[in-house]
């Protein structure tokens, strides 16, 4: 799993050099994939549940799409995209089809934890690819944190729809802590600091991720629902937490 705040290897210098010029090259495979994977949404869309609900999915891609391609030419430091990159944006198809299910309600019983697990399991492949292929960058970081974001929010939402209202709150910081650190980070500049690579805190995000996948499997036990959302909110509280302390110490 790709974390944002490790400090990636220092580009080549004829990447910097070529950074204009490729990262047109850059954009233009990005908006490929934009555009397939629009396209893809659409037809699994269309099979599921047609109607405004998806266009409204397709609506929100294309401004994510669309604000991905515009930041290339500043952030990626390479000549071409990389296939580390086309796997994080096909996760990104993944983690925007799930926001069909969740609003039309359709959908068969095992379809968000399949397509979810299929998004998780990729999650270790892009960042294999980044780095055997000298393709680490900031800007890969950010998109696979991203979309690890985005699919934490929209299996919370799926979560918090049958669960009971005493387990909502930790739904909503399986779903929606990062968009709190973002959030304060914007108030309290010391929270944007870069911060040291940590194991626990990429195992915080496995076991986050996990539990929100395993709490949309229709066998799961009712019994075991409070145990599994309650566990890992407070590891991953407990990963914020001590982020937190660890800026603040240094503001």
């Amino acid at each position: 799993m790709t974390d944002l705040r490790q400090d990636p290897p220092p580009p080549i210098r004829a990447a910097r050099a070529r950074v204009l010029f490729g990262a047109c090259e850059a954009q233009r495979d990005f908006a490929l994939c934009a555009l397939g994977g629009a396209v893809l949404i659409a037809l699994l869309a269309k099979a599921l549940a047609p109607g405004i609900e998806a266009l409204a999915v397709l609506a929100l891609y294309a401004v994510a799409a669309t604000a991905i391609v515009t930041r290339l030419p500043h952030d990626l430091p390479y000549p071409a995209l990389g296939w580390c990159n086309v796997v994080t944006a096909f996760r990104g198809v993944l983690v925007a089809f799930l926001a069909v299910p969740l609003l039309t309600g359709t959908g068969t019983p095992w379809l968000v934890p399949a397509v979810a697990l299929l998004a998780l399991s990729l999650d270790g492949v892009d960042g294999w690819l980044a780095r055997t292929r000298g393709m680490t960058s900031r800007f890969g970081a950010r998109f696979d944190l991203e979309v690890d974001a985005a699919l934490a929010c929209i299996l919370a939402l799926h979560a918090a729809h049958g669960v009971s209202a005493a387990l909502v709150p930790a739904m909503l910081v399986l779903g929606f802590l990062r968009y709190v650190f973002v959030a304060a980070a914007l108030l309290l500049p010391w929270l944007g600091r870069d911060l040291p690579d940590r194991f626990s805190r990429k195992a915080a995000c496995v076991v986050q991720l996990s539990a929100l996948i395993v709490l949309q499997v229709p066998v799961l036990p009712h019994v075991a629902i409070g145990p599994v959302a309650l566990g890992a909110a407070a590891i991953l509280s407990a990963s914020f937490g001590r982020d937190v302390l660890w800026l603040w110490q240094r503001r």
